[in-house]
């Protein structure tokens, strides 16, 4: 997979892209990240991305022209791989593990990060998605863009070791993840469930699916509520 990022603050995704899985799924080839800094693709000599909004109003809007150059050069760059344009903003749908297992199948991602007060209506012209990470407001759309990023990066095959661990993690299924547990067994008092130490696999299997259940219901039992409509 390749993802190119376009953004105004290039260095807020220095550290993180080269740290842990995401640094790891580069060096393996598995995924390509490039990131572009939008005012490249702009003419005035402040390197201009954003202007006051018409008919009045606080803070500014992010301008079309910078973004739409900016898609018409990366496209042409790799015609063979069609890119699926993604603008990240609190408008957008809500990001779950759904969407993010459809995405990872996708060969090419172009992501744009909004900023200041929002960006010219004229933007969602050019994208084929409009992605929030919460019902919530952020400075900017690098964090979600980097959420997105991380999300989508440890479904590719190859990325992270065995498919099972997948399998079992949180909203996979529609439940959160059973309790884990490492040694030592006994840590002042608080001991591991005896059936996990039991080395009865079967046992095993049944209380993990019990306790996924039990923390889902008590931690978010609109999961639960969605799986039943889906499924009856």
């Amino acid at each position: 997979m390749r993802i190119d990022i376009l953004t105004l603050f290039p260095k807020m995704f220095e550290n993180i892209l080269g740290e842990s899985i995401l640094k790891r799924a580069q060096d393996k080839g598995k995924v390509k990240i490039l990131i572009h800094n939008l005012r490249d693709w702009t003419f005035d000599s402040h390197k201009s991305a954003d202007d006051k909004p018409f008919g009045g109003g606080p803070g500014m809007v992010m301008k079309v022209e910078p973004v739409y150059l900016a898609l018409e050069e990366l496209k042409a760059r790799e015609k063979r791989r069609r890119a699926r344009v993604i603008l990240l903003t609190p408008q957008g749908k809500k990001l779950d593990q759904k969407l993010v297992k459809k995405l990872s199948k996708e060969k090419r991602l172009i992501l744009i990060c909004g900023h200041y007060e929002g960006v010219d209506e004229r933007i969602r012209n050019l994208v084929d998605d409009e992605i929030s990470i919460g019902d919530y407001i952020l400075t900017c759309g690098e964090i979600p863009a980097l959420v997105l990023i991380d999300s989508i990066t440890r479904l590719i095959p190859g990325v992270l070791g065995g498919g099972d661990s997948l399998r079992s993690e949180s909203f996979e299924k529609g439940l959160l993840e059973y309790p884990q547990y490492t040694r030592p067994a006994d840590f002042n008092g608080m001991k591991v469930p005896q059936t996990l130490l039991s080395g009865d696999h079967r046992k095993i299997e049944i209380w993990r699916r019990e306790e996924a259940v039990k923390r889902t219901r008590e931690r978010r039992p609109d999961l639960i509520k969605i799986e039943r409509e889906r499924y009856g």
